[in-house]
């Protein structure tokens, strides 16, 4: 907004520090236009291109992409404006040139001047006594309503107000006046005037331009004597037969107050004031305040400022605060002087003041415009606050000491918390301007500061967001303009507020924009005053970039400021009145997590104030607040044991008897007002789990404490309900509930010996187990996570019942195929089982890992990586075959490490293999969770993992240097390498398995990589026969083991297609019916027979096509097929048989004579195969005829349905 050119959406925008910032700051430097010469060139082409409109258009796109480059640099034109504009005027005053090229000059102009700005570029036009009258006669003859050329009436207007500066009369351009054949000359003076009223009311750029040139023209001496009274009358007089509530009201009034504004920006005070009240009175009568027009609005605010200078006398107020001066050198000799010099100096500085004070009536008018202008700084939109707020500072500027103060006070009105954030925020603009400009006296800087400091913390609750992040940005410019404004001996009483307030904004604050706005705030202030606390080091760890990562802030840049005292209590203050009540839950918990963080730099002030606070929020009737106290408590705590701990003393120590029950009787309380339930329960029901966890953990005093068992309860509960919750609160729910059980078992369940309460571990395993055959797919979920999180003693005697639960989960069935997520969470909980357990080979199968049913863990895992099942959600067996890859992994290496003659050799080639695949397939996120895991076996170095197959070979492919930085996620990267796989025989199943997935699936980037990379491969090893042949029977058992499994068939049919049509299998055209051919088109037929899928139909059609280039009889089996689908009772599959065999003849004509080859494609681009199908099976079978091909023969049905 200010400080920031950032979104007004506030959406977050992670922005983390790297070496690449830097080379983008430097690239957007320029060092000097650099394109001149190319410009020039293409100026000079203009007489080339501009008949051609697609030349035309070339050029002008190259123009406007080398011209904005220099948009945040244009001063670097300015050398070369003079030599580009003197180009196009030449081109533009040739009367031989025709007018479209005219107008593509005139374009060519416009950019520039949208570029360095029209102000600066204006400057260079030619304003001779020579140029009016052509230029004139220009812009007469243009058409206003040619939406084309409106870039030539811009360029044209802004010309002429530059030419009609001449400083001579222009009645001497008029010459003789007198009738010519019966009608009278119209003056120089009225064409233009003509000219500038029709062009403000047109609806394209050019009314601006209209604008301009009315504030140049009007004002000139001889014009405002005979025309300006006239003028003034013509635009208030349209102004007011005008409404905005019609679309061309609003543009006539755009022209009118736009004229105005600029009519009284540029002309002199004597001269305006005469008319101001009139004006001022027709503008109250527009009621534009009401228009929803925001350009309006603006117009009518700039106007009224305009209008309020022109009441005023031009002068300088004395009473204004000063700091320094704008010379550096008188500064310093400022700063030299004697404290008698500084007296002297106040004593002359005062006199001079009230010498100059003169006393003069302020019209009653100013009153009237002081309010408008009060009033934008309420509007609803920002462009009109922001010029009420410059009107208000330059108004303010011209007034007596007395109404200037009254002026301030009106504007702290904006202040109350009965306004809107709209009024908060044009009121904080308000006083940057003042502030800026000196009009805002330290006298009352008591009364601005704590208006400020609650405008940096402004958050108002509107639905379920808020609105203030505009209030707090214009808060951290009012802070960024006074430490520019005032001496550091006005603002030392207030600068451990404004440090604070900075920091907690630059550290705190919810929206990216107003944490660098505080940053920056924050560091003007550290230069300017030089009186902030620590500054320098806090602005080295919270600068502009560090402060654009949230979590950043919150967890790590808070604990270093906290470390200084001035901050540490402020910053704590606002996260528990601010923060942990915030409508935005990731707020809420990033505060919670940074109270834990600051609780060690103040744990006495947590313990004994912030705790008992937190305990009542903690059952109150907010939900936001409850929540965020909930979760407060629990962080504190956990942060004072491991304090404790850290100190050897006991959580005692800082917790007394009535915050220890306090804690205990929040689940109480809400559990005896049923705050557990509805909507409201998905919050409380993570955040008291999180509370439990964390009360565990700090090994609170609860055991055999009523306690404990509605702790248990809730955490049951909240298990067995996971289907009634909505699905954005279930992982969080049983994320929440799974980690409380574990540190729950761990600290109450477990006897002094370690073992676990017979009984209590009978119910608790048997109801997890019981759950797990649940209808309720949440359910399943959730126990089976459940039985992972139980520690060892509460699963020892029980590991085998356990196993073969979770194993009836993990099992596809007709009843749960669509269970995926109870699948994963199943495959998860096994592996944390076993990792729990532990691995004695001749242990017991009751109690650890051992030789009896490591196999069966295996096998359950292995399976999970065959599970693709699809919904309406798209792959989500993927899930399950991450989790199985990330449980395979962690039991492998848990086994390597105590235990490796466990792994079996077979499992651990079926494990390398299965990864190796799903590291080949199309989705690139579990592409690259499948090739991480498969490196970090590989390379498993404490020790190897054992039976690696090919492991030389493997490190060759994936070299040790490039296991970390190696990016899966890149198709470009990943499949170079995992298609060199097909040259290890044990790997080249299950990897061209996962290619043929990639090659032939929908996504351009992996379909291209993929087959690049086969290809590749198969070009390498043309030349070899035996691994040619080696090839061709992997991919035949693939296709033969996958027959009428589409999520394999369909793609390999897609990959077929496109080998044959590259040549790769070319080595087999020599030999007659070679078996390879043959087989493909055999199971071809099979997949094909019967099909009803249109996808897999026409991937056939053009492998039958492609399979026709092998010599033998098996071209006649081909057409055969072929000839078939030509009749196929789907129309599309008749025209794309027609289609592909007409390019398969074209193709490969030698296998028929010419003549039948141009009869045969005759017939089959010109039957219509739309038609009937007795009539284009007579065409097919004289198709067959002509290619000797044996006709299809209708197949009857032997045997009919008889009724009972």
């Amino acid at each position: 907004m200010v400080l920031n050119e950032m979104n007004d959406d506030g959406l977050e925008q992670e922005d983390i520090r790297s070496p690449d910032l830097d080379v983008i700051a430097k690239g957007n430097i320029l060092d000097s236009f650099a394109e001149s010469q190319e410009t020039q060139e293409l100026i000079n082409s203009l007489t080339l291109v501009h008949e051609n409109l697609a030349l035309k258009e070339a050029t002008l796109e190259k123009f406007k992409a080398i011209m904005d480059k220099y948009q945040e640099q244009p001063h670097l034109l300015d050398c070369h404006l003079e030599s580009l504009l003197n180009s196009l005027l030449n081109i533009i005053r040739d009367e031989a040139s025709p007018s479209s090229l005219t107008h593509l000059s005139f374009q060519f102009l416009y950019i520039i001047s949208k570029v360095r700005g029209y102000k600066t570029f204006l400057r260079l036009f030619p304003h001779e006594v020579v140029d009016v009258q052509p230029v004139l006669d220009m812009i007469v003859c243009q058409n206003p309503k040619d939406y084309k050329t409106w870039e030539t009436r811009y360029m044209l207007l802004l010309w002429l107000s530059v030419t009609c500066l001449i400083p001579f009369d222009l009645a001497r351009l008029d010459g003789n006046i007198s009738s010519v054949e019966g009608s009278s000359r119209v003056s120089t003076m009225d064409r233009i005037l003509t000219v500038a009223k029709s062009y403000l009311s047109v609806s394209d750029k050019s009314r601006d331009a209209a604008a301009v040139l009315v504030s140049k023209f009007i004002t000139r001496p001889d014009v405002k004597q005979k025309r300006m009274a006239d003028f003034l009358d013509w635009t208030l007089s349209t102004l007011s037969k005008s409404s905005f509530q019609t679309l061309e009201g609003a543009v006539v009034m755009d022209g009118m107050l736009q004229a105005l504004a600029q009519l009284f920006k540029h002309g002199k005070r004597e001269d305006c004031l005469p008319y101001a009240s009139t004006v001022l009175e027709c503008l109250d009568n527009c009621k534009l305040s009401e228009s929803n027009q925001t350009v309006l609005r603006k117009l009518g605010v700039k106007l009224v400022q305009r209008l309020g200078l022109t009441f005023l006398k031009p002068k300088v107020a004395k009473w204004r605060y000063k700091r320094g001066f704008r010379s550096l050198a008188a500064n310093l000799q400022c700063s030299a002087g004697s404290a008698a010099g500084q007296d002297v100096s106040k004593a002359a500085a005062a006199m001079e003041e009230e010498d100059e004070e003169e006393e003069y009536d302020i019209p009653g008018e100013v009153e009237n415009v002081v309010e408008q202008l009060l009033i934008g700084l309420k509007d609803k939109d920002t462009i009109v606050r922001w010029s009420a707020a410059k009107g208000i500072g330059r108004l303010t500027g011209r007034l007596p000491k007395e109404l200037a103060d009254d002026v301030v006070g009106s504007v702290l009105d904006c202040f109350s918390f009965q306004e809107t954030d709209n009024a908060w925020h044009g009121g904080c603009l308000a006083l940057a301007e003042l502030g800026r400009r000196g009009l805002l006296l330290p006298s009352r800087l008591s009364e601005v500061v704590p208006v400020i400091l609650k405008g940096l913390t402004y958050d108002e609750k509107r639905g379920a967001c808020s609105v203030g992040s505009n209030v707090r940005d214009s808060a951290c410019y009012v802070c960024w303009a006074f430490a520019r404004a005032y001496d550091p001996l006005e603002l030392r009483p207030f600068v451990n507020q404004i440090a604070s307030a900075l920091v907690i904004a630059a550290v705190f604050d919810r929206d990216i924009n107003c944490r660098r706005a505080a940053s920056a705030a924050f560091q003007e202030n550290v230069g300017r005053q030089g009186t902030f606390p620590h500054g320098i080091d806090i602005l080295t760890a919270a600068d502009y970039f560090a402060v654009g990562n949230r979590a950043n802030c919150f967890l790590n840049i808070s604990v270093y400021i906290a470390q200084f005292p001035e901050y540490t209590q402020p910053m704590i203050d606002h996260l528990v009145n601010m923060k942990i009540n915030h409508w935005d839950s990731v707020i809420r918990e990033f505060s919670t997590k940074a109270l834990h963080n600051l609780t060690p730099q103040a744990p006495e002030y947590l313990a004994h104030i912030v705790l008992p606070k937190l305990l009542p929020l903690a059952v109150g009737t907010d939900l936001h607040t409850r929540h965020g106290a909930i979760l407060a408590c629990a962080e504190i705590t956990h942060a004072l044991k491991k304090l404790a701990e850290e100190n050897k003393r006991s959580i005692t120590s800082y917790l007394d008897e009535n915050t220890l029950e306090g804690l205990k009787q929040i689940h109480v309380e809400l559990y005896r007002r049923q705050l557990y339930r509805g909507l409201g329960g998905e919050l409380m029901r993570p955040a008291v789990c999180t509370l439990i966890e964390k009360l565990s953990l700090s090994k609170m005093a609860f055991r055999e404490d009523p306690i404990i068992d509605g702790w248990q309860w809730l955490i049951n509960d909240s298990l067995q309900s996971l289907h009634l919750v909505s699905s954005s609160a279930r992982h969080q729910i049983k994320e929440s509930a799974v980690s409380a059980l574990a540190a729950l078992c761990n600290e109450y369940y477990c006897t002094e010996e370690g073992d676990a309460n017979p009984a209590q571990q009978d119910m608790l395993v048997k109801q997890y187990i019981s759950g797990l055959q649940s209808h309720e797919e949440m359910i399943r979920c959730g126990f089976s996570r459940a039985l992972g999180a139980l520690p060892r003693f509460l699963l020892k005697g029980k590991l085998k019942e356990v196993l073969e639960g979770l194993e009836r989960v993990a099992i596809i069935t007709p009843q749960s195929a669509s269970f995926a997520e109870s699948r994963r969470d199943a495959l998860k909980a096994i592996a944390q089982v076993s990792l729990t357990v532990g691995v004695k080979a001749e242990g017991s199968l009751t109690e650890f890992i051992c030789k009896n049913n490591i196999g069966q863990i295996y096998s359950i895992l292995l399976d999970g990586l065959n599970d693709y099942t699809t919904d309406s959600r798209g792959d989500v067996g993927a899930w399950v075959r991450e989790a199985a890859m990330t449980s395979l992994m962690e039991i492998t290496l848990f086994l390597t490490q105590t235990e490796p003659e466990l792994i079996d050799a077979n499992v651990s080639k079926q494990i390398m293999c299965c990864v190796a695949q799903q590291a080949a397939e199309k989705i690139d996120r579990f592409r690259a969770h499948a090739g991480a895991i498969f490196l970090k076996l590989l390379y498993f170095d404490s020790p190897p993992v054992p039976h690696v197959p090919h492991r030389e070979d493997l490190e060759r492919i994936f070299p040790r240097s490039e296991a970390v930085t190696f990016n899966w996620n890149a198709p470009s990267q990943a499949f170079p390498r995992i298609t060199q796989l097909l040259g290890l025989p044990t790997y080249r199943y299950h990897v061209l398995t996962g290619l043929t997935v990639s090659v032939g699936g929908l996504t351009e980037s992996t379909v291209r990589c993929s087959s690049q990379s086969l290809f590749d491969y198969l070009k390498g090893i043309q030349n070899d026969m035996d691994a040619m042949n080696s090839f061709c029977e992997t991919l035949l058992r693939v296709f033969e083991n996958n027959l009428q499994n589409d999520r394999i068939s369909v793609p390999l049919l897609k990959m077929l297609d496109q080998i044959l049509a590259s040549g790769c299998f070319d080595i087999f055209l020599s030999e007659e019916n070679h078996p390879f051919p043959v087989s493909l088109l055999k199971l071809c037929k099979e997949e094909s027979r019967r099909s009803k899928d249109i996808q897999k139909l026409r991937s056939s059609i053009a492998v039958f096509c492609g399979l026709i280039q092998f010599p033998g009889d098996m071209r006649k089996q081909v057409l055969f097929q072929l000839f078939l689908l030509l009749c196929h009772p789907f129309p599309v599959i008749r025209k794309t048989a027609a289609s592909q065999v007409y390019e398969m003849l074209v193709t490969y004509s030698d296998i028929a004579e010419p003549e039948v080859i141009d009869e045969v494609m005759m017939i089959l681009s010109d039957t219509n195969w739309d038609a009937d199908l007795a009539f284009l099976r007579t065409q097919r079978n004289y198709l067959c005829d002509l290619m000797k091909v044996p006709k299809p023969r209708p197949v009857t049905k032997s045997t009919q349905l008889k009724s009972p």
